[in-house]
């Protein structure tokens, strides 16, 4: 039977996580205060940096791009799943899907290469203290944050252009709870091989490589740290490494697992469980990693939120 014979597919269907009610009520409430958490830490940590002058630094910069994509990652996923929560039809267009597509793996790919020049850049703060301000100039760090979103931009689009061309013909069941490629391209009626290969390819080799550099630039600076001789010097010099290899272990772990595997039955059941973490959970806790280990950021917020109240109290 010929392709112009099946219905083409308009919208596609999400089975999410549960088909129990009480279950997506329970979910609802908890992946939304992880939403609202994700929102306020990261928008505050955005606001900070830029209104505290100490905090104009290489590594808040990169801070603020890493908040910023943290708060679009979840908000390409998140709200439509809070919403299908508390709704029988899940639907989503295909125009939709795509868009989840493509968004979801542009701001992704962007967060593994972002880290790693964040790694980099801690390398030559730790490695090379006296010559930071001139290797890491506010021009090298625009071009580096520039050429982040670039690179995860025409990543996305490779895969969004080779899905947005599959031929769907039914059924239209996505298991998931929003468009991810693998279980989408697994409903088109026609051979999906190549798409798999340059996603498992392509994908994993910006996954792994982004990852050994990472890995690289932390030998490197796990050398200079036996150097130092003091060990308050040690502590700060470690305290601000400590927040960024925690995410990026969280972040790393969960994309590996995802995107390096075949999509058989039992690892697209894993994959859902995968997302949640680096769609609702770790966005969310990133800004309370950073603010928890950062005496920088600790003492920038006790004073905005010290400035608020007195603003506050100087309009009543």
């Amino acid at each position: 039977m010929g392709l112009e014979n099946y219905t083409c597919v308009t919208d596609f269907v999400l089975l999410g996580l549960t088909d129990l009610t009480m279950l997506q009520v329970t979910l609802f409430v908890f992946f939304l205060m992880f939403y609202i958490i994700n929102l306020l830490g990261n928008f505050s940590i955005m606001v900070i940096t830029i209104m505290d002058p100490n905090l104009h630094t290489p590594m808040y910069f990169f801070l603020w791009n890493l908040s910023c994509l943290d708060i679009c990652c979840s908000s390409v996923t998140v709200p439509k799943m809070l919403i299908d929560f508390m709704t029988p039809e899940k639907t989503i267009s295909f125009a939709g899907c795509i868009l989840q597509i493509h968004f979801s793996h542009f701001l992704g790919s962007t967060e593994v290469i972002l880290l790693t020049a964040m790694s980099y850049d801690r390398y030559v703060a730790i490695g090379n203290p006296l010559r930071y301000s001139i290797i890491m100039n506010s021009r090298v760090c625009r071009y580096v944050a520039l050429s982040s979103w670039m690179a995860g931009y025409f990543h996305s689009l490779l895969h969004t252009l080779m899905t947005a061309k599959l031929p769907f013909c039914g059924p239209n069941l996505v298991k998931h709870f929003f468009c991810d490629i693998k279980p989408v391209i697994k409903l088109a009626c026609t051979d999906t091989s190549l798409n798999l290969k340059l996603l498992t390819r392509v994908t994993g080799t910006i996954t792994t490589s982004t990852l050994l550099l990472t890995l690289l630039s932390y030998i490197f600076i796990s050398k200079y740290l036996l150097k130092i001789q003091t060990a308050e010097g040690r502590k700060r010099a470690f305290s601000t490494c400590s927040a960024h290899l925690t995410v990026v272990f969280l972040l790393y772990g969960t994309a590996i697992f995802t995107y390096s595997r075949p999509p058989t039955q039992d690892s697209l059941d894993e994959d859902r469980a995968a997302a949640v973490l680096f769609t609702v959970i770790t966005p969310a806790l990133n800004p309370i990693i950073y603010t928890l280990r950062n005496k920088d950021m600790k003492k920038s917020m006790k004073k905005f939120v010290k400035n608020l109240q007195f603003s506050l109290a100087c309009k009543k």
